[in-house]
């Protein structure tokens, strides 16, 4: 920490213990909102979660450190971090996530302006055999070129995901797992003298584990846990129990043990298609009941994703270039990616089915 930040730091502790000091005797309400504006200084100086929680720690030993005095300063904490916690790294990443997907529109809007042209090319000179076979293998590597360039923005994003699920579990998880046990400890202390800072106490671990809930949940659908872990199927069951708890919209699952032995790409691939068309089915489809399955025929896996919700001009939506129109065409790029075909059929009275297939075997070329 250079001489600058530590006068910061150095500034900003004499000005917590002040406030805390004062919200300790009388002052309540106008110290929490001292508090909150603590925090948002705190933020603005670059100091996080656990600069916050040392500042709130030496305050507490100039104080004093009875029972009494670090029960009432939990609350003061609590209102110093949630302007940290609001508009920290977790909505840095967010907006990381939404410009590699806005980069990832800007080059399919340019690949399919690409293709428009080339087939005016190939019109203009449909007279010429010797032009026309030049046209095709120029279409072909062209064809490879943005296969390739899809391929490695959506690794990158898959990658992406990863880490910053790992770093919400491992290090804010790990931080507010530690502030909860230290609670429930004081909790326990607490009950035998006062029952009145018993139930403050207990209001603040259900603050945090609110918290970590939602920490956790973002990371989940950053990137599952169980997807690497145990598996596509387990990490199918969790998202949908989750699904079906948050819309009331029950979903019956089947799938074959055998898909396990998809690689990695593969797996991937059938959990997002299944994650976005049941986010699609949320958003758009009024549904009372889903289907999902995935089976084997022959040589390839078949995943079904049925609703019996209302239906939609599937065509008219996959020829669509606007970035709202992602989420199908997201799914498609993703599964012609690892080789796969990709449809949907949608019409009134019978839902809309998602059928994607893609092949058990590694064989193909990339």
């Amino acid at each position: 920490m250079g001489s600058g930040d530590k006068a910061t730091s150095s500034r900003l502790s004499r000005r917590y213990s002040t406030a805390l000091q004062r919200y300790l005797t009388q002052e309540r309400r106008a110290s929490l909102q001292a508090a909150e504006k603590l925090g948002r200084q705190a933020l603005a100086a670059g100091l996080g979660t656990v600069d916050v929680a040392r500042i709130h720690g030496q305050a507490l030993i100039r104080l004093g450190t009875s029972n009494g005095i670090v029960m009432q300063a939990g609350r003061f904490l609590v209102e110093a971090l949630t302007p940290i916690e609001n508009n920290g790294r977790l909505f840095r990443l967010k907006a990381t996530i939404r410009r590699r997907t806005g980069a990832l529109a800007a080059a399919n809007r340019q690949a399919k302006q690409e293709i428009v042209r080339r087939k005016g090319v190939e019109t203009a000179l449909r007279k010429s055999e010797q032009h026309n076979s030049l046209l095709l293998k120029e279409a072909i590597h062209m064809q490879e070129h943005l296969r390739h360039l899809s391929r490695r923005v959506l690794s990158a994003q898959e990658e992406e995901r990863k880490q910053i699920s790992r770093e919400l579990h491992d290090e804010i998880g790990q931080i507010l797992t530690g502030v909860t046990v230290r609670l429930a400890t004081l909790k326990k202390e607490a009950a035998v003298n006062t029952k009145g800072l018993e139930k403050k106490i207990a209001s603040t671990q259900r603050l945090l584990e609110k918290t970590m809930e939602i920490v956790h949940r973002f990371a989940r659908e950053l990137r599952p846990p169980l997807l690497d872990e145990l598996g596509l199927i387990p990490a199918l069951h969790a998202f949908m129990r989750q699904f079906t708890k948050r819309t009331h919209i029950p979903i019956e699952f089947t799938a074959f043990a055998a898909v396990e032995r998809l690689n990695s790409d593969k797996r991937i691939v059938l959990y997002r298609v299944g994650q976005e068309s049941l986010t699609n089915v949320a958003k758009h489809a009024h549904a009372t009941r889903v289907n999902v399955s995935i089976r084997r025929l022959g040589g390839l896996v078949r995943m079904e994703i049925h609703d019996d919700g209302k239906s939609f001009q599937a065509q008219r939506v996959l020829s669509a270039t606007r970035v709202a129109r992602l989420g199908l065409l997201g799914m498609r790029e993703r599964v012609e990616m690892v080789g796969g075909g990709f449809s949907v059929e949608s019409a009134p009275g019978r839902g809309t089915t998602i059928r994607v297939q893609i092949p058990m075997s590694d064989s193909r070329r990339g």
